[in-house]
């Protein structure tokens, strides 16, 4: 053969080389694209039908009752996990001290590293819904309960297992909608 003549192989593995960037790149704009327009801002987790972890939490300093995963068994209840320095926390307060005084369901609440005056203070100030209220000082019971920030509400059934988890602050549409009937169906289920 004349060197006019001779062929160069490309190699094909040239070809996938360049291919590689276009579609990690394309792979990377689908996700962006349903990040932006994707409405469901519930995180999963992975405690859904898990007894709750094993705690003891004393009380706040100057109240009586702290919280267990014992407290938790026997009836349908509330958790919800909050602080004084929470602003989420100030706005779903009125719905949380409104639910309690309806008496539908038992609302317990951990307290997150916080100083027990500020606590104090904030309950004072924005109604004490809670039955019991642990005192989280040191946040090790919040991440053990899977807390990825404040307010958490969880729903409780009456064997100790996690049913429900609302993150963030909840309004009355999501308390009627998605909080309220996770509730009144477990008491259903348990006869009460």
């Amino acid at each position: 053969m004349s060197d006019g003549a001779r062929h160069v192989a490309r190699p094909v593995g040239g070809r996938l080389l360049a291919i590689i960037p276009l579609a990690i790149a394309a792979l990377l704009f689908a996700a962006l694209y349903w990040g932006l327009w994707n409405k469901d801002d519930r995180l999963p987790s992975t405690l859904i039908g898990r007894s709750v972890p094993d705690f003891a939490l004393p009380p706040i300093e100057g109240r009586d009752n702290g919280l267990s995963s014992e407290d938790l068994r026997g009836q349908v209840s509330i958790v919800n996990v909050w602080a004084s320095w929470c602003v989420p926390c100030r706005v779903e307060m009125p719905l949380l001290v409104e639910l309690a005084q309806t008496g539908t369901v038992p609302i317990h609440g951990i307290n997150y590293k916080d100083a027990p005056d500020a606590a104090l203070g904030f309950l004072a100030e924005l109604g004490d819904p809670y039955t019991r209220t642990g005192a989280d000082r040191n946040g090790r019971v919040s991440i053990d309960w899977g807390v990825y920030g404040l307010p958490e509400t969880f729903v409780i059934d009456g064997e100790g297992r996690i049913a429900y988890k609302h993150v963030g602050a909840f309004d009355r549409r999501a308390l009627e909608d998605e909080i309220l009937p996770v509730v009144r169906r477990l008491q259903a289920e348990d006869g009460l």
